[in-house]
């Protein structure tokens, strides 16, 4: 089409290419092109084509092995999900490119002589696997079944292949139960006297046919449809109905996949595993995606076809194992491999059909890894020249680092070990075993701490994996569906551990030497090692938090491989990132622990932590004094304790920033529980032994009694109704740092005033500060350098900060107090009363408390940050709420050009990997 045409039409093409520039120019019409040959994408189409598409398409382009086949694009996905029916002209171009694929084959779908197969598989633009439906040998028929026995010369691979389209097409485009065709295939094999589907005969999978043919009918009304035609268009529906269905959606909210992409869907002509010992399927790795090594790694099946593999249902043998069984197929796979992995310059998950010695290579991905392996694969592919240091953050995450940070099973303890899987997602789990998913879920929400153990999963299993410590099946090996999802979630995962004998109906699993586990016992699975164990393992530090603590070097002859990797990708890390990473402490032993973790200062120390314990009855009696003099008492107690807080925090960060916030508690956490001080007046009344205290304390208590504490009394409103409150804490303040320049040291305190809501509030607290500082510094000699700045927490302080700015030398944005006011609801309430509702519903992607709203508190903290530099050009500013340690909000703070984020010590390098990853996509995004 060319470019006039496409204007007179507006026909706006949605691929990339040279048509890309007509993105944005109008609506797009009839004409808009839904269905892709293999020949004509490539890997950079994944929005269009989805990643099966994309990448077969890409492999077709680079000569390899590809069964022919075409794409039908998530733009018709889209379009058939918001109108509830498929686009007006998708028929007909499935139809050209159908004619055109049996024109290649040389043969027709369905063809009872000679019956050209597809499959029908979804193929979102992120991998979801096992969440969306699959149905492999459409074109069968009673009578083309006849026909492939023929041509193939074998019966009983014919009616296999049959029992197979029936049993998937009942389940997955009928809606079929599918432990109804499980329960016929169990008793089939139960007749023959045999425990695998391998060992039934032609004659077996005929009679098999016509009993899943029978439950098709009694299930759903109708016959199993006979026109091929009909089978391909419905099961094109049903991958197109799938991207909506429970456990699709399930898994987009775990993985943070938006809602709105569709799924492609892939017609591919049917090449085929089961065709006997010369035959077979399998999955493979170009490196180890548990450990990171390189190798050959995978799984392959004989005689078998490729749900049987991810499926779990058969033990399959090692990759490895394929070079004895036929060399021309593995020597020709393991070129194919190296020629994938060079080319997509990483880890590729690979699915591949030996068809009587001939290689088909079915689909290729970038695979999922551990944790561990993603941080030594992308230093191996630095070391290859592969990729470059930008390229190498990338392909790791802050997620995966804090999931390096998880303890692990203490070595020396004394353990008893029942059992040895393959290691499949490492990890330290322990909990109580569970042997179906609604109760790993019910037991999980009541608090408990479960393993979810199965013969195998599927996908109907999502809920209790997403619930479980950690998975373990007796079935499957590292590219079963439970060791891929495992991996994908974090999950700690043992699979294959074949000594274990499990019983979902009984609910138990018996060990070696008869040992039975019952449900409810508890057990750990080391999913580094596969080792599984009864009772509770203890655990210790993993070597990377150690390597943060300074107590690994990563430099020394013993150091573990990962830790070198970690190191190295910190390094990176660190080398690119603008953000600058502080923590927030509240005493000296916390910070010291977070300039061991990278922190390059203080940004949140809660005055407030520091009056816990015994302190607090000071406070008490400061809050409810009657009397100027009362209350000067208990400050000038209050003043020396103070100091001496400040003067260990300062020398533990000697030469780097403190922000030290002024109390801020809601006022209710220091007063006496209104309840139970009444109860304790009544019952002394009743005894004729009133207590005047007590009484006394119980009118103040009434009197300061808030409704709603976290919007009443507290911040600076605490500072400016209790006279002398905040000038003692910023005299403490300015002593220490006195004491500590006079000392040698390098004290750089910050006084932050929190939750003001207006520019008035910060300029009376202010000026009082000043007055107090020179004070100090006429008293010491000493030359302070004090700078006076306030939190940003309230939607007002937001959308004035252009005036807050005048009188403010820095920013702390608070958004945790910010979300909570933002949108008007108690983080300490919601979550336990709607959230779950609004997580499930899909009206919150993620808690806000968890990843910041960018478009509703994101915007305030955009808009504020702008006015306060428009304001003062030099304005520091940052973030102190625990979003400064989420991955995805540190992106958001370098993107609006916050200076830093402060956060908990334990997610200083969290905070610190990705800044480096926001740096380096900004980095390329510029480039681009």
């Amino acid at each position: 089409m060319d470019l006039p045409r496409c204007l007179r039409s507006g026909y706006v093409p949605r691929r990339q290419g040279s048509h890309r520039v007509l993105q944005e120019l109008g609506p797009v019409s009839e004409i808009q092109k839904f269905v892709y040959d293999f020949t004509e994408g490539n890997k950079d189409l994944k929005d269009l084509l989805g990643g099966k598409g994309a990448n077969l398409a890409e492999m077709t382009n680079l000569g390899l092995p590809v069964p022919p086949g075409f794409t039908i694009t998530t733009e018709a996905c889209k379009v058939y999900l918001d109108s509830g029916e498929e686009p007006v002209a998708l028929r007909d171009e499935v139809s050209a490119h159908l004619d055109a694929l049996e024109q290649r084959m040389g043969k027709q779908l369905g063809q009872a002589d000679n019956p050209l197969l597809v499959s029908v598989r979804s193929g979102a633009k992120f991998s979801m696997p096992g969440m969306m439906d699959t149905v492999l040998n459409i074109g069968l028929s009673d009578k083309s079944v006849q026909g492939l026995a023929k041509q193939a010369g074998d019966d009983r691979f014919a009616w296999d292949s049959y029992r197979r389209l029936i049993q998937m097409f009942g389940k997955t485009v009928l809606g079929v139960d599918g432990e109804l065709f499980e329960e016929a295939l169990d008793k089939a094999k139960d007749v023959k006297k045999v425990t695998v589907d391998t060992d039934l005969e032609a004659a077996d999978l005929k009679k098999l046919v016509t009993t899943f043919k029978k439950i098709v009918k009694k299930e759903t009304g109708r016959d199993f449809p006979q026109d091929p035609r009909e089978q391909m268009d419905l099961a094109i529906k049903a991958v197109f109905d799938s991207w909506n269905g429970d456990r699709a959606k399930l898994y987009r909210r775990q993985e943070r996949i938006p809602h709105d992409l569709g799924t492609a869907v892939n017609v591919c002509s049917m090449v085929f595993g089961n065709l006997g010992p010369d035959s077979g399927t399998g999955v493979a790795f170009t490196r180890d995606p548990a450990s990171g090594h390189q190798g050959v790694y995978g799984d392959y099946l004989q005689n078998a076809q490729g749900e049987d593999v991810v499926a779990g249902i058969r033990n399959t043998v090692p990759l490895a194992e394929l070079e004895s069984i036929d060399k021309k197929s593995y020597d020709q796979l393991m070129q194919i491999m190296e020629t994938l992995e060079n080319h997509y310059k990483d880890l590729c998950d690979i699915e591949f059909t030996i068809e009587r010695g001939q290689l088909w290579m079915l689909q290729t991905r970038v695979g999922k890894r551990t944790a561990g392996a993603a941080f030594r694969i992308a230093t191996q592919l630095v070391d290859q020249g592969l990729i470059d240091e930008a390229e190498a953050l990338q392909r790791v995450t802050g997620a995966q680092l804090a999931q390096l940070m998880f303890p692990r099973f203490d070595e020396k303890a004394k353990v008893e070990q029942v059992g040895r899987g393959i290691a499949a997602s490492p990890g330290a789990a322990v909990g109580k075993a569970v042997f179906d998913s609604y109760t790993a879920v019910k037991w999980s929400r009541s608090g408990e701490k479960v393993i979810l153990i199965r013969r195998e999963t599927n996908p109907d299993d999502l809920d209790g994996m997403i619930a479980a410590e950690g998975i373990l099946t007796s079935r499957g090996g590292k590219t079963s569906h439970a060791a891929v999802v495992a991996r994908g979630m974090g999950k700690t995962c043992v699979c294959g551990a074949e000594e274990l004998e499990v019983d979902t109906k009984r609910r138990r699993m018996t060990v070696p030497g008869g040992h039975v586990v019952e449900e409810g016992d508890v057990i750990s699975i080391d999913g580094s090692s596969g080792k599984v164990y009864l009772g509770e393992v203890p655990v210790v530090p993993s070597p990377v938090v150690e390597y943060f603590e300074g107590r690994m070097h990563p430099g020394a002859d013993d150091a573990d491989e990962l830790v070198q990797a970690v190191h190295r990708i910190m390094a990176f890390a660190d080398r690119k990132r603008r953000l600058r990473v502080r923590a927030n402490a509240d005493n000296a032993e916390d910070a010291l622990r977070a300039r061991r973790f990278g922190a390059q200062g203080i940004g949140l120390c809660r005055t407030e932590h520091m009056f816990l314990g015994d302190r607090r009855e000071l406070v008490e009696r400061l809050i409810l004094a009657d009397t100027e003099d009362e209350r000067e008492e208990a400050l000038q107690q209050l003043l020396p304790l103070q100091k001496k807080d400040f003067v260990e925090l300062f020398s533990a960060m000697d030469g780097l920033p403190v922000t030290v916030r002024l109390l801020d508690p809601p006022l209710h956490e220091f007063l006496p529980d209104i309840t139970e001080l009444s109860v304790r007046v009544a019952l002394a009344e009743s005894r004729q032994e009133p207590h005047e205290n007590d009484l006394r304390l119980l009118q103040a208590v009434h009197r300061l009694h808030e409704q709603n504490p976290m919007l009443g009394l507290r911040g600076v409103r605490l500072g400016l109704v209790i006279p002398g409150l905040f000038t003692m804490q910023v005299r403490a303040i300015a002593e220490a740092a006195a004491e500590r320049k006079n000392a040698k040291g390098d004290p750089r305190a910050e006084i932050m005033i929190p939750l003001v809501g207006t520019v008035q509030e910060l300029e009376f607290v202010r000026e009082e500060a000043d007055q107090v500082i020179a004070e100090v510094e006429a008293a010491t000699g000493t030359s302070l350098n004090l700078s006076i700045g306030t939190m940003i927490e309230l939607p007002r302080a937001a959308v004035t900060a252009g005036q807050i700015a005048e009188a403010a030398e820095f920013f702390s944005f608070g958004t945790n107090d910010l979300t909570q006011t933002v949108w008007g609801f108690s983080r300490d309430d919601v979550e336990a009363s709607f959230f779950t509702a609004y997580l499930e519903k899909g009206i919150f992607g993620v808690s806000p408390f968890e990843t910041i709203d960018k478009d509703g508190v994101g915007a305030l903290v955009k808009a504020a940050a702008k006015a306060g530099r428009e304001t003062r050009p030099d304005i520091k500013l940052g973030v102190c709420g625990e979003h400064g340690g989420d991955p995805e909000s540190v992106h958001f703070f370098h993107e609006v050009g916050l200076d830093y984020v402060s956060c908990s010590p334990f997610r200083i390098p969290v905070a610190r990997l990705e800044a480096g990853r926001a740096a380096s996509q900004s980095e390329g995004s510029d480039h681009r």
